[in-house]
C-alpha cells in the first residue's frame, strides 16, 4: 500500500513458525523516548499514508503521536495512543463517514470493568419479594371492599346508614332460661299430641297430653264422643300411632286413650288448688289443626262454675279455671300449664259471641278442668274403667230466699247421706262451701264434684233466720 509495509507481528514469509498472538492495545508499545525492541512486532509506518498530507500541515506519524501521548509533558491536551486525526486514518474508507471512538487506557494489571446486559433477567432482591405480595394483598382488599359495597348498596344497606344499635348482651328473657315462656314451652311440647277420631259424623280432631310413659293420654270426652273406640295420635315429632279409647266420663268431660308405645315422655302435674288469679299460664294444643301451637295468658278466675253439653247429651258440671290465653276449636283436651311447666288444667270449652250455627272463636274467655279433678278421674278410669262421681247427698232447687238474699236451697236430703249425717235438712239454704259463695244450683254441684270422695268441706247455711256451720264428708255416688 503506497510502498509502505504494515505488519501485525508475524512475518508470513518465515515459514514453519507459529504466529505470535495478537497484543492488546498498548502492549509491546515502547514508552516515551524508548525505541522499539527488536522482535516486539511493532513497526510504525514509514511516512504519511497516501492522501494524508494537507496543505500547510505537517504530518506526524503514528509513532510521533504515540510518543506525544506517553511523554510526561505539560501540553494542554494529551495525545491519544491511536491516531487523533480520524481523517488521516490510512485505512479509512474515504467514502464512509468518520466516527472515532477513543477508549480509555486500562492500567496494567487492573481487572476490566464487568459488562452487564441490561436486558438479561436478574435475580429478584428481598425487597422485590416482599413488595409483590404486599401489592397483591392491597389490590385484593380494594377489590373485595368495592364488591362488598356494591352488594350492600344493591341490598338496600348502602348510603352509609348504620341500622340498629351497638350489640349488647341480650336481656334475660332473650336467653331462654328454663323458667322463661320459651323454656317452659320447650319442655312441655314433646308431651303434647294431636288426637284424631273417626265417627259416623266424620273425623273430629282435638288435643291431648301424655300422662304415663307406657302410653296413657288424657283428652276431653267430647273429643272422642261417638267414636267406635279407635283413634290415632300424632306426636310432636310428626310420627303417628294408633290408639284405643279405654274409658270416658261424660259428666267431667275427661277421657283416657292408650297408645301402644313405651318410653314416652309424660307431663309433670301441678296443683290446681295452689293457683291464684293473675298467675301466668300457657295453653298448648292443635287449634284449627295447627299442631304444636302455644298461646300465653293468665289465670283470669278460679272456680268458675260451668254447665256445658250438647243438646240431647249429658250435662257437664265443673268448677273451671278461667284464662285469657287464646283457645280455639282443636285446643280441647290440651294442657294448660303454669309458669313452671306443670299441667294445672285440661282445656275444655270457651265462650264466644256467635250466632247459632256459626263456629265459635276466641275472645279471651276460655275454661279448663282443674288438673286435680282430671287426674283423679283418670286414675279411676285406668284402674276401674269408670270414674266415681262426688256427691253431697241432697237435691237442690232454685236460689234461696230470705232477708239476707242469695244461697242455694236444699229441696231434699237423702237419708244416711253426707248432708244428713252433717245435720242438714230440706229447706236449708247453703250460702257458702269452703268459703265460696253459692248463688246458683250449678255452683253447688260443680264445686262438690271438684273434690274427691272422702273430702271434708265446710258448709255455711241459713235455717230460718239463724246462720249455722256444718262439716260435711263428701262421698262417691253409689252408681
Amino acid at each position: 500500500m503506497g510502498g509502505t509495509d504494515v505488519t501485525d507481528g508475524w512475518d508470513w514469509r518465515r515459514g514453519g513458525e507459529t504466529p505470535a498472538p495478537a497484543r492488546p492495545p498498548g502492549a509491546g508499545v515502547p514508552s516515551a523516548g524508548q525505541p522499539a525492541r527488536p522482535g516486539s512486532g511493532y513497526a510504525p509506518p514509514a511516512g504519511p499514508p497516501p492522501g494524508a498530507s494537507r496543505p500547510g500541515a505537517a504530518y506526524a506519524g503514528p509513532a510521533a503521536s504515540w510518543q506525544a501521548s506517553t511523554a510526561g509533558g505539560s501540553g494542554a491536551t494529551a495525545a491519544s495512543p491511536w491516531w487523533s486525526d480520524a481523517l488521516g486514518d490510512p485505512w479509512r474508507d474515504p467514502a464512509a463517514p468518520a466516527a472515532v471512538v477513543v477508549p480509555g487506557v486500562v492500567a496494567a494489571g487492573a481487572e476490566p470493568e464487568p459488562v452487564i446486559d441490561p436486558d438479561a433477567p436478574g435475580r429478584p432482591s428481598l425487597r422485590h419479594l416482599l413488595l409483590i405480595p404486599m401489592i397483591t394483598a392491597l389490590l385484593a382488599g380494594t377489590l373485595g371492599g368495592a364488591l362488598g359495597y356494591a352488594f350492600a348498596v344493591r341490598g338496600g344497606a348502602g348510603g352509609g346508614t348504620v341500622l340498629g344499635a351497638e350489640p349488647v348482651e341480650p336481656p334475660a328473657l332473650a336467653q331462654r332460661k328454663p323458667e322463661s315462656l320459651a323454656g317452659v314451652a320447650g319442655r312441655v311440647l314433646p308431651s303434647v299430641v294431636t288426637v284424631r277420631v273417626s265417627s259416623l259424623g266424620g273425623t273430629s280432631e282435638g288435643s291431648g297430653f301424655i300422662a304415663s310413659a307406657d302410653g296413657h293420654v288424657i283428652t276431653n270426652d267430647h273429643v272422642v264422643a261417638g267414636s267406635s273406640g279407635k283413634a290415632s295420635v300424632v306426636f310432636n315429632d310428626g310420627t303417628t300411632a294408633p290408639a284405643t279409647v279405654i274409658g270416658q266420663d261424660p259428666e267431667s268431660d275427661i277421657a283416657v286413650i292408650k297408645v301402644n308405645r313405651t318410653g314416652l315422655r309424660p307431663v309433670e302435674f301441678g296443683d290446681s288448688d295452689g293457683l291464684a288469679v293473675g298467675d301466668p299460664v300457657l295453653a298448648i294444643g292443635s287449634p284449627l289443626s295447627l299442631a304444636n301451637t302455644v298461646t300465653a295468658g293468665i289465670v283470669s278466675a278460679l272456680d268458675r262454675t260451668m254447665q256445658a253439653g250438647e243438646p240431647g247429651g249429658p250435662v257437664r258440671y265443673y268448677a273451671a279455671i278461667q284464662t285469657d290465653a287464646a283457645v280455639n276449636h282443636g285446643n280441647s283436651g290440651g294442657p294448660l300449664v303454669d309458669g313452671a311447666g306443670r299441667v294445672v288444667g285440661v282445656n275444655s270449652t270457651i265462650k264466644s259471641l256467635v250466632a247459632e250455627g256459626q263456629e265459635a272463636g276466641n275472645i279471651g274467655l276460655a275454661f279448663a278442668i282443674p288438673i286435680n279433678q282430671a287426674k283423679r278421674v283418670t286414675q279411676d278410669i285406668i284402674g276401674t274403667g269408670k270414674a266415681r262421681r262426688t256427691v253431697i247427698g241432697a237435691q237442690v232447687g232454685g236460689p234461696g230466699a230470705g232477708s239476707n238474699g242469695g244461697g242455694v236451697r236444699l229441696v231434699a236430703v237423702e237419708p244416711s247421706g253426707p248432708a244428713a249425717d252433717a245435720g242438714l235438712k230440706a229447706g236449708d239454704v247453703i250460702t257458702k262451701l269452703n268459703g265460696r259463695p253459692m248463688t246458683e244450683p250449678t255452683d253447688l254441684i260443680a264445686l262438690v264434684r271438684k273434690f274427691a270422695p272422702g273430702s271434708v268441706v265446710t258448709v255455711e247455711f241459713r235455717r230460718g233466720g239463724a246462720q249455722q256451720n256444718a262439716s260435711v264428708t263428701l262421698a262417691a255416688d253409689a252408681k
